[in-house]
């Protein structure tokens, strides 16, 4: 729980756009600094298909800042181990504390949602392994003496139901549940200290690429994009987590992010609720207590 008068420093990995520049905006929307990183610079430099991807870290910091915090944008290439080591540096600095960390870096290539199975589609895939979930270690390594400074934080990890049921296929399903058990075991570590790490499985986003995904397959889509969540909706609930003052028997668990939301009367766009998908899509894991050093 946040226990300083300040307003909170975050840092929101691939935050150029889509769920993390959403996660970002809210955490400004409630006064926190938000370091944003990413690799987009130039805007229209990111295509899915033929189609444009918009948005910049730049422009990004800029929607923090406008909803009433202050963002900062960093370059950051979350394969490069220097580079990521340089932004805690950075935030070290600059802040002296950090308070959340939101793990959602990720590498999707273009083929993801194409049918078919795995060995028919490109290798380019696992790079999944690489940038969201090899990168969320290397994140998590770096800021935890920033975290551990400010007295108590949040690492969140974001997560899908994908790690419960098949989706989009095994590199992709395997990277969420990889999600799901580093924050089992990085809340292990952190006992007693103050911080914890939650994996959340969120519903299917509102953002630009789920939108085109949306347009090309809408026999997948179709169902649940009219039920979709706002990125800025899960932002919410993030910031309600780092809240919390119960937040420790929390840690290391998988939590579904629209259950999250109605323990804490988080509301999406125009006052909706958005669903869990819980009985159709299976629920979080329950890790086994056990420890083996």
């Amino acid at each position: 729980m946040n226990t300083s008068p300040s307003r909170g420093v975050a840092v929101v990995t691939g935050a150029s756009r889509g769920v993390g520049r959403g996660i970002a905006e809210a955490l400004g929307a409630a006064g926190m600094t938000v370091y944003v990183t990413g690799r987009s610079t130039v805007e229209g430099s990111v295509r899915l298909g033929d189609e444009v991807l918009h948005g910049t870290i730049h422009d990004a910091a800029a929607a923090v800042t406008a909803a009433g915090g202050q963002g900062i944008a960093v370059h950051c290439d979350h394969a490069d181990d220097a580079q990521v080591q340089a932004l805690f540096e950075r935030v070290g600095r600059e802040q002296g504390r950090l308070d959340i960390l939101v793990n959602n870096a990720i590498h999707i290539d273009d083929s993801l949602i194409d049918p078919g199975p795995f060995w028919t589609k490109p290798l380019a895939q696992a790079g999944i392994f690489g940038v969201g979930l090899r990168s969320n270690y290397v994140a998590a390594w770096h800021a935890a003496p920033l975290l551990l400074r400010a007295g108590g934080g949040l690492v969140a990890f974001t997560s899908s139901y994908g790690a419960g049921c098949y989706m989009h296929g095994p590199a992709y399903g395997a990277q969420k549940a990889g999600c799901d058990k580093m924050a089992a075991d990085m809340a292990v570590d952190f006992e007693g200290t103050g911080v914890a790490a939650l994996s959340l499985w969120l519903g299917v986003q509102r953002t630009e690429r789920t939108e085109i995904a949306a347009r090309r397959r809408s026999d997948a889509y179709g169902d649940f994009m009219a039920r979709s969540e706002s990125p800025q909706f899960v932002g919410r609930v993030i910031h309600a987590l780092w809240r919390d003052p119960e937040l420790a028997a929390l840690s290391g668990q998988t939590q579904i992010a629209a259950e999250l939301a109605q323990r804490y009367g988080v509301r999406d766009e125009g006052g909706r609720e958005p669903p869990s998908w819980r009985n159709i899509l299976g629920a979080p894991p329950a890790f086994h207590p056990a420890r083996v050093s």
